[in-house]
């Protein structure tokens, strides 16, 4: 005679998503956000600008690549948050945090990285160092403020 034996199951009660995911997924909407501002404001940038990194051109590969840099980024971003013990935020502080990173990621990769960078692959249209741009600023902000959000709402 056959005994069955009473296994216990798991039972989901929540959808949050691990922090790498979460801020993944982030980044990827508040880039594809901050990408079609570009596109209005500074196609350009998208167009030129960011494929020339890559050698490539076009606005496509220039979204591509902006999605991609902002997923990439929305992982770093949970890192952080992980890493100093902030996993798991409220929107509001989630907002902010993501706001201040946005301009942090402006900051560094906008203003001093990305003219060095095309400089060093032959860009003849580069901006120089520091490339202020208040396009640049806005766009990252906005880019932070939805990775923030998107963060909250899905890791928790």
């Amino acid at each position: 005679m056959a005994q069955e034996a009473e296994r216990p199951t798991v039972e989901r009660t929540s959808t949050a998503l691990p922090p790498w995911q979460a801020g993944t997924v982030g980044g990827i909407v508040g880039a594809i956000v901050f990408g079609a501002l570009m596109a209005l404001q500074t196609p350009g940038v998208l167009e030129m600008a960011i494929p020339s990194m890559y050698g490539l051109e076009g606005g496509l590969a220039g979204m591509v690549i902006h999605v991609s840099h902002g997923a990439v980024l929305g992982v770093v971003f949970a890192a952080l948050l992980v890493g100093t013990g902030r996993r798991d935020l409220r929107p509001g502080r989630a907002t902010v945090a993501g706001l201040a990173y946005g301009i942090a990621v402006w900051a560094v990769l906008a203003v001093v990285v990305m003219p060095i960078w095309l400089s060093a692959v032959g860009f003849e249209m580069g901006p120089s160092v520091p490339n202020v741009a208040l396009e640049s600023l806005v766009g990252h902000a906005a880019y932070g403020i939805i990775l923030g959000l998107a963060y909250a709402g899905l890791a928790r």
